[in-house]
């Protein structure tokens, strides 16, 4: 037996070793199913199977870099080179580069990300003089994005009397003239958007039979990893694809589906053994990552769906600590003791920063966290947030590099023409475009031809556009001989770019400037990297499909120590220490958008359990008395997600408030004789006992002393503060008092905060621990 196969459990290796037909992996949490897949692609290549007939496809490029980087360890890195292995979209994006001719899209086709289709959108609104009101250009990029990968195409559209009509009753009537126009715009600029490129993909296998045997024929064993978030434009290459030779792995988890708004379909992994006959089906049901309270909580929670496989997920790891619960008064509140417990758990654990995960259901949530967590100096990282590929420095240096690769490209064209200002205003764009309509030709091709055209833009202008596209034209002739770092060096000193930036002294201005440095300093690696592939040439060309295809978590360095902040869809398999899941109140978790039908709340239920199955030793919840919705503060309800959780996994802190009683009346105006004992009675027979619900909520509520409660220092010792002395607050931390006013009850303290400036307390109420 290879040395390899003797790393795996009894599950996992009979899954490796079934090397023909139609297959299942069922893999739980943190049961090892990248091994599976990583060891699988091995042990096929041991069998005699050649790596150019075999097809991987991962959920994101840095699994792909990291399951190939693990094969060649174990085959050699020559072989490894010839996996055709990476997401959907950069796989089929490299089928089309060899195929798009067919379909009248050049090799050299521009992918357009998110951005450059809302900004083409918005230009077609507005020339087509509709209410940008009520054609909001992100929520029609949403709907031509789920037409798409529904397989709507334009023709199909306008063949469907149902979906015209739901658009005229959403008061969008011309959303089919809109999704044509935006189509004919993107063939016109020889761009595809992300969806295009499964479109395309799913069309070029249809129209041309000899381009699917040729493809079938090199594919002759298929693995697809995350199954379970496929949708169904992904499910039909898939399919057309394997089904000649029908040796296809699928492995994924129903209870992690979580992305039903992207237009996944979870029947895609319900549905796979009515796809194929005779398919083998293994579960991987050890979990490697978790304690066993962590992983026998989340069971305890996925079984409430109705709609899953069966599966039960176990784990042979340390019992562990339980899942806190905690109850907080507001958000605000809810960082500090975030804040707070990952500070102790870090100096009594000697954790790193890199060890704590902060997970909720909404980007807002993270402002409350990263406030607290910046008082305690807690340094911490937000995914999710603008993408580095998404400033608009870098976006400009972009579509310059863009333009040299492919120089039809609408929309970068209008992005740089005039930047840095070239005196070509919005009158003469207007005409251009006008123009480029009028001809079906490119912006670039009118401006090559423009001495030709009578468009109405003087000499002068007209002098400015052709030495912009001359220099361009240089551009690409430098192109023939330079790679993709030498080619970005030349265009950014040659378009001004860095004397523009260099000539803006503040402190944006710099930050731009460095941030070019950077993309400069990330293409070089980029040209390094691509000389250890052995079909790659560390072109212009690629670096831009790379950047285009790049997620948040693709571009990840794994030595940065900070705290993680995201979304929970962020966090799908990625693994922590500890992780608190924030928000879990009633609308906010589940989301108040998400529980209209069964399959909703079924989702919301599955994106709770990856969130707590990302947990390795310890899971904190939390959620709020109160929190602030459009600047009102509405009370809040605990997520019945928490009820869900068996008991015996839960341990509940309810912290105490420090509050000490005053009395705002004198005690002598009432009657001082004790009364309590005529109320000792035996209850009369037949008299009810407490409901169960109330048992359940009085020892939910148990008060257990927080581990990070200041020790408030006595109130008379408070009011006696003197100036100059050092205190501690729960809220503003550190600070010094720097003046004393008022006397007795009426006392007031201007104290300087370290991280929050002077704040004036008044002394009876103030929580504050002196230090000195």
């Amino acid at each position: 037996m290879q040395e390899y196969l003797a790393q795996l459990n009894e599950a996992q290796r009979e899954a490796v070793l079934q090397k023909d037909g139609p297959m299942i992996v069922i893999a739980g949490a943190g049961s090892g199913k990248t091994r599976v897949l990583t060891f699988r692609i091995a042990y096929l290549m041991d069998q005699g199977v050649d790596p150019f007939n075999i097809l991987a496809l991962t959920f994101t490029n840095k699994a792909a870099r990291e399951m190939k980087a693990r094969i060649a360890s174990i085959v050699g890195n020559s072989e490894a080179k010839n996996l055709w292995m990476g997401t959907f979209h950069s796989v089929f994006a490299k089928i089309l580069r060899f195929e798009g001719d067919k379909l009248g899209f050049p090799s050299n086709f521009t992918i357009y990300d998110t951005q450059d289709s809302q900004r083409l959108l918005r230009n077609i609104i507005k020339d087509l003089q509709l209410d940008k009101d009520v054609y909001k250009y992100k929520q029609v990029q949403s709907r031509i994005s789920s037409y798409k990968n529904s397989l709507i195409t334009v023709k199909a559209y306008q063949r469907d009397p149902e979906l015209q009509e739901a658009d005229a009753m959403a008061k969008r009537p011309r959303m089919g003239e809109i999704y044509k126009q935006y189509v004919d715009r993107c063939f016109k600029a020889g761009a595809m958007d992300f969806d295009d490129l499964l479109l395309r993909t799913n069309e070029l296998l249809t129209r041309f039979p000899e381009v699917l045997a040729k493809y079938q024929n090199r594919f002759k064993y298929i693995l697809v990893d995350e199954y379970q978030d496929t949708n169904h434009s992904q499910y039909l290459i898939v399919r057309a694809l394997s089904d000649r030779f029908q040796n296809i792995c699928v492995v994924g988890d129903d209870a992690q589906s979580i992305y039903a708004f992207r237009g996944a379909n979870i029947n895609n992994i319900l549905n796979f053994q009515n796809d194929y006959s005779d398919v083998k089906k293994f579960r991987l049901e050890q979990n490697y990552r978790s304690t066993k309270n962590i992983v026998e909580a989340a069971n305890s929670i996925i079984e409430k769906n109705k709609t899953r496989l069966d599966k039960v997920v176990w784990t042979a790891n340390d019992e562990g600590p339980k899942i806190h619960v905690n109850r907080l008064i507001n958000d605000a509140e809810e960082g500090r003791f975030v804040a707070s417990s990952i500070f102790e758990n870090r100096m009594q654990q000697g954790m790193k920063n890199s060890d704590f995960a902060i997970l909720y259901r909404t980007n807002a949530q993270s402002r409350a966290m990263e406030d607290a967590l910046r008082k305690k100096e807690i340094p911490y990282r937000i995914f999710g947030g603008l993408s580095f590929y998404q400033r608009k420095e870098i976006k400009d240096v972009l579509s310059y590099l863009r333009l040299i690769v492919n120089p039809k490209d609408e929309e970068a064209f209008v992005r740089v023409v005039n930047y840095p200002a070239r005196g070509i205003g919005q009158t003469t764009m207007d005409k251009l475009n006008l123009a480029a309509n009028h001809y079906k030709r490119s912006l670039f091709e009118i401006v090559e031809h423009i001495d030709k055209l009578n468009l109405g833009i003087n000499r002068g202008t007209q002098t400015k556009l052709t030495n912009f596209v001359n220099m361009l034209k240089s551009f690409q002739v430098s192109a023939k001989t330079q790679d993709a770092f030498q080619l970005a060096e030349l265009v950014v000193k040659k378009t001004g770019l860095i004397q523009e930036f260099k000539k803006d002294g503040t402190p944006e201005g710099i930050a731009r400037l460095e941030n070019i440095e950077e993309l400069l300093n990330g293409i070089q690696d980029f040209v390094e990297g691509q000389k250890e592939l052995a079909d790659a040439e560390g072109s212009l060309a690629e670096f831009l499909e790379d950047v285009a295809l790049a997620t948040d978590l693709d571009n990840e360095k794994g030595d940065d120590d900070r705290v993680a902040l995201m979304t929970i869809h962020l966090a799908k398999g990625l693994e922590f220490p500890f992780v608190y899941i924030v928000g879990l109140e009633e609308d906010l978790f589940p989301s108040a958008m998400s529980m209209n039908t069964r399959s909703e709340l079924e989702e919301e239920r599955r994106l709770f359990y990856v969130a707590l199955t990302r947990a390795e030793k310890q899971a904190y919840l939390t959620y709020v008395i109160s929190r602030y919705r459009w600047g009102k503060l509405n009370d809040a309800e605990p997520s019945r997600f928490i009820e869900e959780i068996d008991d015996q996994f839960l341990d509940f802190m309810i912290p105490e408030d420090n509050y000490q009683f005053r009395s705002f009346l004198n005690p002598d105006i009432f009657d001082d004789e004790d009364k309590s004992k005529l109320r000792k009675e035996k209850p009369k027979q037949g008299t009810p006992p407490p409901s169960k619900n109330e048992e359940k909520t009085t020892r939910r509520l148990r008060k257990v002393k927080p581990e990070n409660n200041l020790d408030v220092s006595d109130q008379k010792e408070i009011i006696s503060l003197a100036e100059g002395q050092k205190v501690e607050h729960q809220r503003f931390g550190k600070g010094t008092v720097v003046e004393l006013s008022g006397v007795g009850q009426n006392k007031k303290a201007n104290i300087n905060f370290e991280s929050g400036g002077v704040k004036s307390l008044l002394l009876k109420f103030a929580k504050l621990k002196i230090l000195n």
